[in-house]
């Protein structure tokens, strides 16, 4: 699988994770007890570090963000609480096994080409992705929702017979909806973690190129203050190695339809956010002057300067000479050795 993926809107796609999540699974952590870190907790519910992610990302634990800005945290009553389900941590492992290509075609009791065009057409939702060092993409997919579809009698018409003639045509036209799929299902994860409506703008915008978030939110200042909710990007490498730019272009939305609908949706969103709270912006600098006008003091109107006779000094304030000093003392004993002489 090449990491240049192509994204056509040839059919729509299917989502299988709700874009609209609204109940957030990220909190602060001061109202919730004490809390572990990511790694803690994964080797604590015995899951890889990815797997712990995935968990958070799935619902099926809730983080918590760290009041000393250390990133998310795991509450231990989550922790607890999974840990005291029936079946953990198996029916856990389970619920967050994420399968390549080949495994998922022994799952649906396909060939591996077969399972390839299913995905293409999107018939099955990649749950995250990663790029081996080929700077390949290689898709993961949940084992339990391809058991599910291979489960469903729906569905036996996609894992057997000739492949309908619509769909092999958009095959050789280069469909593949693999990227904009995960976009919707990653989607559905950022609301669900979003735990401010700025955020919940930021989701949409996560997924659009910057000129196109430009084109609804025209204001410098929001855009900056959207910015800075936007969640962080996988890291594949440097910003500008090619592992990066290709994990740019699966994050970015590329079809017309879609970038029309995220945009619509971050109008909306924006909408909310501006309702909630205002983006900063910074305090403009009053010039003294002018706040000196700002209190009600009365105002004398200036009238003609007085007229000096040319020649003459104005009165001013006294300069003191080598025979008198400011406060008169050494002026005084002067005067009066003068007077004895």
């Amino acid at each position: 699988m090449s990491g240049d993926t192509v994204t056509q809107s040839a059919t729509p796609a299917k989502i299988t994770e709700a874009a609209a999540l609204t109940t957030p699974s990220v909190a602060a952590a001061g109202a919730t007890g004490r809390t572990l870190a990511l790694s803690r907790a994964a080797r604590e519910l015995g899951l890889k570090r990815s797997e712990l992610d995935l968990a958070v990302q799935l619902g099926c634990l809730r983080a918590v963000v760290d009041d000393g800005g250390g990133g998310r945290r795991i509450p231990r009553a989550e922790i607890d609480r999974l840990r005291a389900e029936k079946g953990f941590p198996e029916a856990l492992r389970e619920r967050v096994d994420a399968v390549g290509s080949y495994t998922a075609a022994e799952i649906l009791g396909v060939p591996l080409s077969r399972f390839m065009r299913l995905a293409r057409l999107g018939l099955v939702t990649p749950v995250t992705f990663s790029l081996n060092r080929y700077r390949a993409v290689v898709w993961l997919y949940l084992a339990a929702e391809l058991r599910r579809f291979a489960a469903d009698g729906k569905n036996a018409r996609w894992l057997t017979g000739r492949m309908p003639e619509e769909q092999r045509r958009q095959l050789d036209a280069g469909l593949d909806l693999r990227p904009r799929n995960w976009r919707g299902r990653h989607l559905g994860f950022l609301l669900r973690q979003a735990d401010d409506p700025w955020r919940r703008a930021a989701a949409p915008a996560a997924l659009l190129d910057p000129i196109q978030v430009a084109e609804i939110v025209r204001d410098l200042y929001e855009r900056a203050h959207l910015n800075s909710h936007r969640p962080a990007r996988a890291d594949h490498g440097p910003p500008d190695s090619p592992a990066a730019q290709i994990t740019a272009r699966i994050m970015t939305a590329d079809d017309p339809d879609e970038i029309e609908w995220l945009q619509t949706d971050l109008q909306q969103s924006l909408a909310e956010a501006r309702a909630h709270r205002l983006a900063p912006r910074p305090r403009r600098k009053v010039p003294a002057s002018t706040a000196a006008d700002w209190h009600e003091t009365p105002v004398v109107e200036a009238g003609p300067a007085p007229h000096t006779p040319q020649g003459r000094r104005r009165p001013g304030r006294p300069q003191p000479t080598a025979g008198t000093a400011p406060g008169g003392r050494r002026g005084l004993l002067g005067w009066l050795r003068r007077r004895h002489h």
